[in-house]
């Protein structure tokens, strides 16, 4: 058994909390001690507070003389045994972890929380836990409320992933939430003094934040059901979340590579011609997407069979791509047509739910045509029978001939001609109001369990439109949905990501390019859409996935000139950076997996000292080295020709433009692409052509470079480029498996640390630990110091390094 041996095993945790057995009267100053904490019965309301762990508790509120039986969804952690010290001063009961102290007001009911040090983390606010009676679908329950008190200058973030273009939440509103197509719900937040809280509903839930306090307000609840936890800052936070929750799985090495998709390819042909496109222009490629109806009509939809004439060999198909060393992905859909097979085994056994969805209608016109309706129904993702036949097929018809993962749409559902009856409808855990938003969870989930179930020697990977708390234990990166195209909503997309990561869940993308051209009425021949989208690849390459996809127009890189042409050349120049990043990206992946960290990064995480940080939604850490600030803003067009209702814009690079960056202090950067030595704490111009964006170096950095590759795997990594910049002391562990396997749960992978002591200039490299089949024995390591990014393959080497898995230290 490894460390890893049981860091992946999907549970379900059921906890019941009796609270009929308390002897106190509605008005007593008491309380009852548990096995995990205390409850008491105060002014009508039961409280009981449970430690998870030393730093994580939860917090169940009920009506007195209720019970409160819950199996949660998200929650996957059992209670550890631990010691909980209990003492009682006046009204005041306070319950030590010796790392977290819960503070239970006997009088008013109050749960406060502070660290062991006795510091002020969060305090409920007094009398804000309330139960409304609610008529659920014809049960009795309760509308549940609470409310907090946070300090007045407090930044908080997460609760999923939203559009507003806000990375704080102070001050924001968001009423009703219900999972939608560029909205993910997670009623999570976490605080910059280094606490965050779980609200355990899976209901439509607001959020509120304001002069009358921080609350959540569910529609349906049989108490309040809320988690918090201290971790110190936001990694540990996001640490705690992951053990309540669920730990992140590896993804194959090959996903960070790119990846190419469009709505939609129209035959097999077409979609292996692009990939040979690429490789007959020697512009890398890693993925390729299948999007919907290659299993023909509406009636049909989301068959999960290679049913449309245009796809006579599936199988062929796939070989060729995988011939072509490139992997592809399928669209499965969480909804079925009335024609297909999954829908008649499912409609006499009660697992479809009948609302609205799309496609709406049988015919492929648009709008619409209401007189011919689809049929088409989401299939009850909480029956665990409904996810096996999910699966049967899935793996009958897709897995079987060699599919690589999954591109799993609309798992919000969609939702269409909604009505709040629509709610009642029963699922297999109650109303659907009840379980509304875990449905992208549950049909994520099911997909995730079946597949490990079935085979170790491929790792799962989910591409989604949906997400809920828990949903980094699924291997699952979600995209940010069906997006207008915008300057503004480019800019949009970065305080989304980061607020979707600091949810606890890391893997994040968004259409590159966005979904609808609706306003480029030129589509590609628009300059000005055509430097939107070289300025959101650029983005893109430094995100979780880095995938081109949209409708309206297509997207390879052909279709935007050839090679000398600057946007092709742009384009180009970063999905080579991609690759060259990759030991360093794979690397980042793993300190996810096993160290509980995340890929995007609002700077605050890693410089929460500095307040001028809390607020930034332009900038971001890529890993803990890289500081990257996309263009969000046209530069290189003009004005030209009036037509009709246009005017036409004109490409213009007459003049290169700049863009300012903060850079944060308490530490020194470097230029990425210069080398240039940057004091922090101060905001600094940097010349900002088509085919560069802002990008600097913490100081202390350790990067491996790798090989020009046209897919991940080409090269061995047996003479990787070490880039150290110095400046502080730094730790950088280079992380190396079998790619594509669950080997690694079993120990079967090795680290190689490197360590920069900046005051000895010295590099040391530790001896290497772990092995695993395959694994390079004897490499060589070349040394060089601080270089321009713009020519990393020319850079000098001062030192090259022959290295065979034992200590070497190289003085530079």
């Amino acid at each position: 058994m490894t460390r890893f041996s049981n860091l992946f095993k999907v549970i379900t945790v059921s906890i019941t909390f009796s609270m009929l057995a308390v002897p106190l009267t509605s008005d007593a100053q008491g309380y009852q001690k548990t096995a995990t904490g205390a409850k008491a019965t105060i002014n009508g309301t039961t409280t009981e507070i449970q430690f998870f762990g030393p730093e994580i508790v939860r917090i169940v509120k009920v009506p007195d003389g209720k019970s409160f039986n819950k199996e949660s969804l998200s929650v996957i952690k059992k209670p550890e045994n631990i010691s909980v010290t209990l003492k009682q001063k006046g009204d005041e009961l306070n319950l030590s972890s010796g790392k977290l102290i819960v503070m239970l007001n006997l009088k008013s009911g109050e749960v406060d929380f502070a660290g062991n040090k006795g510091n002020a983390l969060l305090k409920e606010k007094q009398n804000s836990g309330t139960f409304t009676p609610f008529n659920d679908a014809g049960s009795s329950t309760y509308t549940v409320s609470q409310a907090f008190v946070l300090d007045a200058d407090e930044p908080i973030y997460g609760l999923g992933q939203h559009q507003r273009g806000n990375l704080n939440q102070r001050n924001q509103t968001y009423r009703n939430m219900i999972q939608g197509n560029t909205e993910d719900v997670v009623p999570f937040f976490q605080s910059v003094k280094g606490y965050g809280v779980f609200w355990d509903n899976y209901s439509p839930t607001t959020f509120a934040d304001g002069q009358d306090g921080t609350s959540f307000k569910s529609d349906v609840g049989d108490g309040i059901d809320y988690y918090f936890m201290y971790g110190g800052n936001s990694d540990g936070v996001i640490a705690r979340m992951r053990d309540l929750t669920g730990q992140v799985p590896m993804f194959p090495l090959w996903t960070y590579g790119y990846w190419q998709s469009k709505q939609r390819y129209k035959s097999q042909d077409e979609l292996v011609g692009v990939v040979q496109k690429y490789r007959d222009l020697k512009v890398p490629l890693d993925g390729i997407i299948q999007d919907w109806q290659y299993w023909g009509n509406n009636y049909l939809w989301n068959a999960m069979d290679f049913l449309n004439s245009e796809y006579p060999n599936p199988k062929k198909m796939v070989n060729d791509v995988h011939g072509l060393n490139a992997h592809m992905i399928i669209s499965i859909w969480a909804s079925f047509g009335p024609q297909t097979l999954q829908y008649r085994e499912m409609r006499p056994k009660n697992m479809l739910l009948d609302f609205k969805t799309w496609p709406e209608s049988g015919s492929d016109k648009w709008p619409p045509l209401q007189d011919y309706p689809s049929g088409v129904v989401p299939y009850d993702v909480y029956n665990p029978g409904a996810r096996d036949i999910f699966w049967k097929y899935a793996n009958k018809g897709l897995f079987s001939v060699g599919i690589d993962g999954w591109w799993m749409d609309s798992t919000e559902p969609d939702h269409a001609q909604f009505k709040p009856s629509d709610l009642d409808i029963k699922t297999y855990l109650g109303s659907f109001r009840k379980v509304r938003n875990a449905f992208p969870l549950m049909t994520v989930g099911g997909v995730y369990d079946h597949q490990r179930a079935t085979t170790s020697d491929k790792r799962v990977f989910i591409l989604t439109r949906s997400a809920f708390a828990g949903q980094q234990r699924y291997g699952a990166n979600t995209w940010s949905g069906d997006l207008t195209s915008s300057w503004q909503v480019l800019k949009n997309q970065i305080p989304t990501g980061l607020n979707f990561s600091l949810s606890a869940i890391p893997y994040w993308n968004s259409d590159i390019g966005g979904f609808f051209l609706s306003k480029f009425r030129r589509k590609l021949a628009d300059p000005d859409y055509r430097e939107l989208y070289t300025r959101w690849l650029e983005f893109g390459t430094f995100c979780p996935m880095m995938r081109s996809h949209g409708d309206d127009a297509p997207r390879e890189i052909y279709q935007f000139g050839k090679k000398g042409d600057k946007v092709y050349d742009a384009i180009e120049k970063f999905i080579n950076l991609r690759y060259s990043l990759l030991p360093y990206i794979y690397s980042t992946s793993w300190d996810v997996t096993a160290h509980q960290s995340s890929m995007m990064r609002a700077l605050f995480m890693d410089f929460a000292n500095d307040k001028d940080t809390w607020n930034i939604n332009t900038e971001f850490m890529f890993g803990k080295s890289m500081l990257v600030h996309p263009v969000t803003e046209p530069m290189y067009t003009k004005p030209g020709q009036v037509m009709g209702r246009d005017t036409i814009k004109l490409e213009d690079f007459s003049t290169i433009k700049t863009k300012q960056t903060y850079l944060p202090k308490g530490t020194n950067w470097y230029d990425f692409w210069t080398g240039e030595k940057i004091i922090g704490g101060q905001k600094m111009n940097k010349q900002t052509p088509i085919d560069i964006i802002p990008i600097y170096i913490k100081a202390g950095s350790v990067i491996p470079f790798g090989p020009q590759v046209q897919y991940a795997a080409e090269k061995k990594w047996d003479n990787l480029k070490i880039s150290v910049y110095p400046g502080a002391d730094g730790d950088f562990t280079l992380y190396e498996d079998e790619n594509d396997n669950y080997n690694y749960e079993k120990g079967k992978y090795s680290e190689i640390r490197f360590h920069w002591d900046d005051k000895t200039r010295t590099l040391k490299i530790a001896d290497r630990t772990g092995s695993f089949n395959g694994m390079i024995n004897d490499r060589k390591f070349d040394i060089i110091l601080t270089p321009a990014g713009s020519n990393l393959e020319g850079a000098r080497v001062v030192k090259s390094v022959a290295y065979n898995g034992k200590s070497v230290s190289v003085k530079l």
